[in-house]
């Protein structure tokens, strides 16, 4: 069996690929571990995608934005940063990028659902679910692929979407620069009295670090990182147990709170490829660029990869030209790394800063938060950024 590309992993990014090259007459194959019930109906993660603006126009395009439930979208209309116990904030404002909005925060369930959806209206992606690659074989004219239900498939162009901790980059022999953290992260919903005004929170505690993502209503997105121990004894606690922990974790600055959801961990580990590309191979999404949650730029640089590498080739297609060249697959590694390694650099160093917790650094992350509140270039230039995306 043969066709143009193959896709390994229907997550958001790999889905946005297929669909973003559903018109343009390329034979497309998505293979995904998961049956196909799974990937129709996603279930709760506990993780909320913050989408920028350019991701929301991408989104659009591909037909999947106004296919997503209200319920599932939220505004994003500023951001504050806390560092310590101190009640001041950097304030982040939408106003500085000439917006009223940074930008939305949605589910990952609603958007694996919806860009689902839009794909199987097309009708023109062969999906291959409850299978995995097992074997990979790089000649000439393509990639041979070897499944574990037995089949092989032969493409042209083989793209890895299949995470951060992708074993497609691992088949093609391409590393990562894999930064552990150390930590884990427990995300769930939870009510609270406080109305959070649309307003995301990042705080940098000592010996911890919180995250308000601001949802419909008086709901939020909350998220937790610690070490996995302390974590471990979070998850196993009763409802009103944890409720009382995040109450006391936020200082009271949320009123009383209550959880609305299951609790979801996952490691804190970030990832970026030695390699974006092999002989007719691409990674994209987090199997490019598996970014640290701070900035909240995992999925945008995501979309930015499915945009970019669907640009070059619906443009080969147009020209009749080899989808799985060496210059288009070069082409594509430069414009993404350009896009992504500064700001993945500068988000590990900005997380090895701000959860350091030794007194002169304390000392440090307090003025420089102070600092930068009084520096309207760099703000503005960081919600610019932030409304834009990668």
């Amino acid at each position: 069996m043969h066709c143009d590309i193959a896709i390994i992993g229907a997550g958001p990014s790999g889905l946005c690929l297929a669909r973003a090259l559903a018109d343009s007459g390329l034979a497309v194959t998505l293979i995904e571990r998961q049956s196909e019930e799974a990937i129709a109906n996603p279930a709760f993660d506990g993780r909320e995608i913050a989408l920028t603006h350019t991701s929301r126009a991408l989104l659009q395009q591909l037909d999947i934005w106004d296919r997503l439930p209200s319920d599932d979208v939220a505004l994003l209309r500023d951001a504050q940063v806390f560092n310590g116990p101190s009640a001041f904030a950097l304030q982040i404002q939408a106003r500085h990028a000439g917006s009223d909005h940074l930008g939305h925060l949605v589910a990952n369930r609603a958007i694996r659902q919806a860009a689902w959806d839009s794909l199987q209206a097309k009708g023109t992606t062969t999906l291959r679910a409850g299978t995995r690659l097992r074997h990979l074989r790089q000649h000439s004219g393509g990639v041979e692929l070897a499944l574990d239900d037995s089949s092989t498939l032969e493409c042209s162009l083989l793209v890895a979407a299949d995470s951060r901790f992708s074993e497609t980059r691992r088949l093609l022999g391409i590393g990562a620069q894999m930064k552990d953290f150390g930590k884990s992260m427990l995300v769930c919903r939870m009510q609270h009295d406080a109305d959070h005004q649309q307003v995301a929170w990042e705080w940098f505690g000592y010996g911890q670090t919180l995250a308000l993502l601001p949802l419909n209503g008086r709901q939020s997105s909350v998220v937790v990182t610690l070490p996995p121990r302390d974590i471990e004894r979070l998850q196993q606690m009763s409802p009103d147990e944890f409720a009382i922990e995040m109450e006391q974790r936020f200082d009271g600055r949320l009123g009383c709170m209550e959880l609305v959801s299951e609790r979801h961990v996952y490691p804190l580990v970030g990832a970026y490829a030695s390699r974006l590309t092999a002989h007719r191979s691409a990674l994209i999404g987090d199997a490019a660029v598996g970014m640290h949650p701070v900035t909240a730029h995992g999925f945008n640089f995501g979309l930015g990869s499915v945009q970019r590498l669907s640009t070059l080739l619906l443009d080969a297609q147009r020209r009749n030209r080899d989808i799985g060249s060496i210059a288009l697959l070069n082409r594509y590694e430069r414009q993404q790394r350009l896009a992504t390694w500064p700001l993945y650099q500068a988000t590990n160093l900005l997380v090895d800063c701000y959860t350091n917790d030794r007194l002169p650094m304390r000392l440090l992350r307090g003025a420089a938060l102070r600092a930068a509140q009084q520096l309207r270039p760099l703000k503005r230039g960081i919600a610019r950024h932030l409304t834009a995306g990668a």
